[in-house]
């Protein structure tokens, strides 16, 4: 089997995968794992593909005003905001994924 990602055997698996660049403009994979809507806004749960990482990456969804790019991903910096996002993230996958909580 080949590692080229655009085999047709992975084809399937590499529906819900997006490719974001991150802040010194390299290519960052992740899995798409949700869309979740908060107060008016909608938020992206996203996995890293190539780390090593149980960590998930919300990000909020923002219309671009580029002809290109139908919406922009943005960070979030209100702590309070992540964490009511994670924990509609995590009512609606409980059954899918098993969450530790680090207390």
């Amino acid at each position: 089997m080949s590692d080229d990602l655009n085999t047709p055997e992975m084809g399937e698996e590499l529906d819900n995968l997006i490719v974001l660049n991150d802040e010194e403009g390299n290519e960052v994979k992740f899995e798409f794992l949700d869309l979740i809507e908060l107060d008016g806004e909608e938020y992206v749960v996203l996995l890293p593909v190539e780390e090593d990482s149980d960590e998930v990456v919300i990000l909020k969804v923002e219309d671009s005003e580029d002809d290109e790019e139908m919406e922009n991903y943005v960070s979030v910096d209100d702590e309070a905001t992540l964490n009511q996002v994670f924990e509609i993230f995590k009512e609606k996958f409980k059954d899918e994924f098993n969450f530790v909580d680090e207390d």
